[in-house]
């Protein structure tokens, strides 16, 4: 990334206006456009304007003087939204490979949830946002662990990420550990605390969400009462729901109805819900996430991963579904790269339903504009237009795998050639939080070295190693 100004020490623009002058811009607005040699002024926290370079974005511009970023050759794309995530668990790397869902949980993932500290929250959650920003990804909804919920939210507060996230909410099931199980009393007042203190920090980049776990793990009383607080909120509410055919047994079996219609009954579905997963559906379920406008984020590498399946994400789209995509946990999927996300998307639905399943633009679409509007975000995110957020990545594709570009479609090299290595600066409410090889709010050597620390310290209190 060429910069023509001078940067602070910590690698952040340090005055309010900045051109990106002469990228080829994949804009995702409503006309879908990709503008070569475009030029975007950058004002504050927003985008001023969007021109091509022969006007420099209009007179506008010239009455800013702003500090300027070269971007020829690079490739600008929105930044990109992952609709379901854990940073609590980017700790958890390779901890649990090679199993399915529910005993992933129970015999890995519980077990080191519960070890957590205030510490390893923190450096989980700034391993994961490291790995995010430097992949593009400007906004995450996050779901947490039980415990130390505010040691995640200093992290994404100091980051300059965006993120909605929440407390998990776990008070029912007899395979919890000890440090996990809550009354569903105190969890909703921690929830609630959690909200009044929290929603809508740093400049409106953090808000707030209630994250119960899943069926499986949450009591009915606790959904039901979910439901009426986040209503009368006004506040997403983010879940798990039939990712594996185990827990949709054990939902049916305790609730006596598949999962998304047990929702429904406990008043969680609707438009500011967001269910992850949503892998194994009847036709029923589909009709009512249609008919609630309930949210589903789409997480096919790790479903892929621990042997889940593969969702009906062609099919729920076409009923007017938005779907949207989440990397899920690096403790599950092992990374949290978007791009990967995109071209996983793209492909596993081709031998279904054929080569035009999942055309590209629709899985950037998924990666963008979906997600903006899983958050009710369309207006501020998922596009580079005028009056929208300045969340915004260039990408340097003059590389041996995305290569030649010449006469490629700009949107089919980013979902099926491009590496989240190839993201060269990362832009999140007008700051540049990556740029030139570094994060800009992160010691990345510090994290790393924490993290090494904090795993040994945890998988020892979980007893997975002496």
């Amino acid at each position: 990334m060429r910069r023509t100004a001078m940067s602070d020490a910590k690698g952040v623009l340090s005055v309010p206006s900045v051109l990106i002058k002469n990228g080829t811009v994949i804009t995702m607005d409503p006309a879908r456009r990709v503008v070569e040699h475009c030029n975007i002024l950058v004002e504050d926290d927003r985008i001023r304007a969007v021109g091509d370079g022969d006007d420099d974005g209009d007179d506008a511009v010239a009455s800013q003087d702003p500090q300027v970023i070269d971007a020829s050759g690079y490739v600008v794309i929105p930044g990109l939204i992952q609709t379901h995530v854990h940073l609590c668990q980017a700790l958890f790397r390779g901890m649990s490979d090679d199993m399915e869902l529910l005993d992933w949980l129970r015999l890995r993932t519980w077990p080191l949830e519960a070890a957590h500290d205030e510490e390893s929250v923190y450096y989980s959650a700034l391993l994961g946002i490291a790995e995010l920003l430097r992949g593009g990804t400007t906004c995450v909804v996050d779901m947490e662990t039980v415990n130390h919920t505010e040691s995640a939210f200093r992290a994404i507060v100091q980051s300059g990420i965006r993120a909605v996230s929440g407390k998990v909410m776990m008070d029912w099931g007899d395979d919890l550990p000890e440090a996990l199980r809550e009354t569903g009393e105190a969890s909703l007042a921690a929830s609630v605390e959690l909200a009044d203190k929290w929603d809508g920090s740093a400049n409106g980049r953090l808000r707030y969400a209630f994250t119960p776990r899943f069926a499986v793990s949450c009591g009915d009383r606790l959904l039901r009462e979910v439901g009426a607080i986040a209503g009368q909120r006004g506040a997403y509410i983010h879940t798990h729901s039939s990712e594996n055919r185990g827990e949709i047994e054990i939902v049916q079996a305790e609730r006596g109805a598949r999962n998304v219609i047990y929702l429904d009954q406990v008043g969680m579905l609707g438009p500011r819900t967001i269910l992850a997963h949503c892998v194994h559906l009847d036709q029923a379920e589909l009709d009512t996430l249609k008919r609630t406008g309930t949210h589903v984020a789409h997480c096919p590498s790790v479903n892929l991963k621990l042997a889940s399946g593969i969702a009906l994400v062609p099919e729920m789209l076409e009923m007017g579904i938005n779907v949207s995509l989440g990397a899920d946990g690096a403790g599950g999927n092992n990374n949290l790269d978007q791009f990967v996300e995109m071209r996983m998307a793209a492909l596993i639905h081709k031998p279904r339903l054929g080569p035009m399943a999942m055309p590209a633009l629709t899985v950037l679409e998924m990666a963008t504009l979906r997600g903006a509007a899983a958050l009710g975000m369309e207006d501020e995110i998922g596009s580079i237009e005028p009056g929208k957020k300045a969340d915004i990545v260039l990408l340097d594709l003059r590389k041996p795998h995305a290569s030649p570009g010449a006469c490629v479609d700009p949107v089919s090299r980013v979902v099926y050639s491009a590496h989240s290595s190839d993201v060269v600066m990362t832009m999140v409410d007008g700051q540049v939080v990556y740029g030139d090889g570094r994060l800009a709010n992160i010691d990345e050597r510090d994290v790393l070295d924490k993290c090494d620390e904090a795993i040994v310290r945890l998988a020892r209190r979980a007893g997975l190693m002496r």
